[in-house]
């Protein structure tokens, strides 16, 4: 089974956010990194950049397929992990310790699933 953590929210694409305020945390789900296989590449979006929701905001490419990353809010891109670009390998590791990048003046979306839905939604996935 994925590991999902409790206080997070998650998409139907695989991506976690941790919102705090008017700024999120994202990066892509257990279940995400398992499927991908051992990653080699990350594209990062770029520092102030705007993104709407479900726009596409990164790739991430492993041994077996590149995958697009969207932006589970709307927000502008307020940092963006740079040691993904030397180790993409991280994501692998501990897909929750390491973010691929932090929006700040979100605007939420309603489709976002609690830990309890998503985990219910890879259910449907098997």
């Amino acid at each position: 089974m994925s590991k999902i953590i409790d206080g997070l929210l998650y998409t139907k694409d695989h991506e976690w956010l941790k919102v705090e305020g008017t700024e999120a945390t994202v990066g892509i789900t257990d279940y995400a990194q398992t499927s991908l296989g051992e990653i080699v590449y990350v594209e990062l979006p770029v520092v102030d950049d705007e993104f709407s929701a479900k726009e596409e905001i990164a790739n991430v490419e492993s041994v077996k397929a590149a995958s697009a990353i969207y932006s589970p809010v709307s927000g502008t891109v307020s940092e963006v992990n740079e040691e993904l670009s030397d180790n993409p390998e991280l994501l692998n590791k501990d897909s929750y310790s390491n973010f691929i990048f932090k929006l700040k003046d979100i605007k939420m979306e309603e489709d976002l699933l609690d830990a309890e839905a998503y985990r219910e939604y890879l259910k449907t996935l098997d």
